[in-house]
């Protein structure tokens, strides 16, 4: 069985205890980092008898490699616990890679739930929760990073994108530059941890509040909250509301037309498509007139 554990992102008590019978339970254990996953093992209380769980580094530079020799211990019948540095792996991390090949064996899959630190940042965000996107690491050009918010502009959605303390402050002016500075954002640092802190506000603002430290220190999540539909859009919603409104009461398609074109600017020519439009997405049948 491949069981895929989360581990903490900061604070060592956020450990569950479906977490530590994983770990204690493994016969080997899929790391980025051995001296880390050793440390945490260490301060957990786990102690490994001859070696046992052996740690198996699995990271971006040899998961190829690694995943060959995993899979072949998982379809001995194995236990083979998949963690990560911090948080939940297989998010923004090779281990969706020998999750699949795990997949494609038949081997049985498990996935215990713990941190993300999207997750974390985007609840205590305050912005807009209904539909989002996350971009994982931002690039680190600023043509790159330009690029991914101008897709996630397109989107209409809010994104969350993790960043290097060291680039904060250059992803906070990309931000401004594509989505202005007036857009809603919120950077989360040092979640969970002692020093745990979020800055809300205009991205501009807060770009304003990294831009006059010496220092920034800690891995950041920026949070930005999604683009307002332009007034063409608006426009539009407005309209085909009330087209719906007078079919509703059982106004007749031309009437429906003269009202309409004189309270929006709307072409009359355009009128009849428009209601058949309305008509059709209310699930009615055609209804001249």
């Amino acid at each position: 069985m491949l069981i895929i554990c989360p581990t903490p992102i900061g604070n060592l008590d956020d450990v569950t205890p479906r977490q530590r019978s994983a770990l204690e339970g493994a016969d080997l254990i899929a790391c980025e980092d051995s001296r880390r996953t050793g440390k945490l093992l260490s301060l957990l209380g786990i102690e490994r008898q001859d070696g046992s769980p052996r740690l198996v580094p699995y990271h971006e530079h040899n998961a190829q490699e690694a995943a060959d020799e995993l899979v072949g211990e998982l379809t001995r019948g194995r236990r083979v616990v998949l963690v990560s540095d911090a948080g939940t792996p297989a998010i923004s991390d090779p281990g969706y890679r020998l999750v699949r090949r795990a997949v494609e064996a038949q081997v049985e899959v498990s996935a215990l739930p713990g941190p993300v630190a999207a997750m974390v940042a985007l609840s205590a965000s305050g912005l807009p929760t209904d539909s989002w996107q996350f971009y994982g690491f931002a690039p680190t050009s600023s043509d790159g990073r330009v690029a991914t918010l101008e897709e996630a502009e397109d989107a209409k959605m809010t994104s969350i994108y993790y960043e290097s303390p060291k680039r904060i402050e250059a992803l906070l002016e990309d931000v401004v530059r594509v989505c202005g500075a007036d857009r809603a954002v919120c950077v989360g640092r040092e979640l969970t941890k002692m020093h745990e802190e979020y800055v809300r506000g205009s991205a501009g603002e807060v770009r304003r509040e990294f831009a006059g430290r010496d220092s920034v220190r800690g891995e950041c999540v920026l949070v930005v909250g999604p683009g307002v539909a332009d007034s063409g859009d608006s426009a539009d919603i407005e309209v085909d509301e009330l087209i719906a409104s007078m079919l509703d009461a059982g106004c007749r398609s031309r009437t429906i037309k003269d009202v309409v074109s004189q309270v929006h600017d709307v072409a009359r020519s355009e009128m009849y498509d428009r209601i058949d439009e309305v008509r059709q997405q209310s699930g009615e049948g055609p209804n001249g007139g």
